[in-house]
């Protein structure tokens, strides 16, 4: 008798075990709640007690390095037409969402799904990504003007150029070259000098030491121990927040004496910043805007360029016709410097920069909560619940894009279908910096096209995507002048 027990029970807790999460929050969180749409959860499985499907995500992305699949051994398994699965991640239950109309339908509905970043204190709780209402209004307002508008842009391109041309000069005088490394120098330099007018130096290359640790912990299981990249980063915005506000002290301390002057940059703008009533902005509100900002820009901007010296390197045809493009440009014209609007007008760039961004997939998933039980096709997702808007996989999805792994500006001829190109977001949240990454990633391919020529030292290098995508070996180089 006992053994019959045994042999009954054994597999009975193994399937409870399995199937933990699932039991606890279709039973408990969805049959109990009244929705008017329905109470079933959407399809999909939600792994183990406490972990989740952490395991599985990590096997598609880490270890098989096809995060695609992630999605498609769903789509295989579940049903697929609400566009949305149920899972659990990042020590949430969570909502998968994976198509454009189920995109649509989160980024309509502001006030049932609110931003939240996973690990927000990590990017600074008062920024403007992760305030709501008239503070991210305001805040989202004077960004936009700070960085986004012509005025902003034609100052921007003018301050970017130097260090691009600097460091290309540099590049073709080593052997090779690690163009995620060196890219990441040149853009942080820039953009520490127009976000905060840092000069290369000691602090600068402290802070993008620091970021870079602060990038690898926004994803990261929120583990505050040792060890652990959440740790890490916690750490290093601690260290980085040291510096930025040394700063702001000495502005401050300028500015009570009299003898400071006017800085065209986007602490000073934030400093000065008001409302309707006459407030400003809080110390760490300024701080924390700043890091949100830098950290935001700086990887992306990045990670978008050297994408985009990859598949240049990979493809010799699209190389060729945007050198025919560039080079027509660079013959009509005696300065050294482009401006951004000869870059804008460049149709072929910027087909070629809107390609790299997609295939590059910066963000590959965006974060929103729902502050309500919300129903969608049937299907109720529960308040508080985690929902990730899975961008990548719309930009990878052939029902999207015809052959999407391969790089092709010549698809940009024709319009693409609604929803499907969401590489800066969407709705009222859509990246603020949307304008100012692909004209710095335009202005790069400006310079390294008319006065270069490089091939990859690893065409065949394997590509990580955590904690962001890139080849292992960095996109290695070897480049010459023309």
């Amino acid at each position: 008798m006992w053994l019959a027990v045994v042999l009954g029970a054994v597999p009975l807790l193994m399937w409870l075990f399995w199937q933990w999460n699932d039991v606890w929050y279709r039973l408990v969180t969805a049959t109990l709640r009244s929705s008017e749409g329905g109470t079933s959860l959407p399809p999909g499985y939600m792994g183990l007690p406490v972990i989740g499907e952490t395991f599985t995500f990590l096997w598609y992305f880490k270890f098989l390095r096809r995060p695609d699949d992630y999605i498609n051994s769903k789509r295989r398994r579940f049903d697929d037409e609400i566009g949305m699965y149920r899972t659990h991640l990042f020590g949430r239950p969570s909502v998968i969402v994976f198509s454009p109309s189920a995109t649509k339908f989160v980024y309509r509905a502001n006030e049932s799904f609110k931003t939240e970043w996973p690990n927000v204190e990590l990017v600074g709780k008062t920024s403007v990504v992760a305030v709501h209402g008239k503070a991210h209004a305001r805040l989202r307002t004077f960004v936009t003007r700070s960085v986004n508008q012509p005025e902003a842009l034609r100052r921007i391109a003018a301050t970017v150029q130097p260090r691009m041309i600097s460091a290309l000069d540099s590049w073709a005088k080593c052997p090779t070259v690690t163009s995620y490394k060196e890219i990441k120098k040149v853009t942080f330099e820039n953009i520490g000098m127009f976000f905060a007018s840092f000069k290369p130096g000691p602090s600068l290359d402290l802070l993008s030491e620091y970021f870079h640790g602060l990038v690898s912990g926004v994803r990261s299981y929120p583990m505050n121990i040792p060890g652990f990249a959440y740790y890490h980063g916690l750490q290093c915005r601690k260290k980085a927040m040291a510096i930025l506000e040394e700063e702001l002290k000495k502005r401050k301390n300028k500015f009570e004496d009299g003898s400071s002057e006017s800085v065209n940059d986007l602490m000073d703008g934030l400093m000065k910043l008001k409302d309707e009533e006459g407030g400003q902005l809080s110390d760490i509100e300024i701080i924390d805007n700043i890091v949100s900002l830098l950290l935001g820009g700086y990887e992306s901007t990045t990670l978008s360029t050297m994408w985009a010296v990859y598949y240049l390197a990979k493809y010799p045809k699209v190389l060729q016709k945007l050198r025919d493009e560039t080079m027509a440009l660079k013959s009509s014209k005696s300065e050294q410097f482009v401006t951004s609007e000869e870059v804008l007008k460049m149709k072929y760039t910027m087909k070629v920069v809107d390609e790299t961004i997609r295939l590059a997939n910066v963000s590959p998933f965006l974060f929103r909560t729902t502050t309500k039980d919300v129903t969608y096709k049937g299907c109720t997702i529960p308040e508080g619940w985690n929902v990730m808007l899975w961008i990548r996989y719309i930009h990878t999805d052939p029902e999207n894009f015809n052959d999407p792994l391969s790089f092709n500006p010549d698809r940009w001829d024709v319009p693409m279908a609604p929803g499907t190109y969401q590489v800066f977001g969407g709705g009222s949240r859509i990246c603020a910096g949307n304008m100012l990454a692909r004209l710095q990633v335009a202005i790069f391919l400006y310079h390294l096209t008319t006065g270069y020529t490089w091939k990859l030292v690893n065409p065949d290098a394997k590509v990580k995507y955590l904690s962001n995508p890139k080849p292992e070996d960095g996109a290695e180089i070897s480049i010459e002048k023309l």
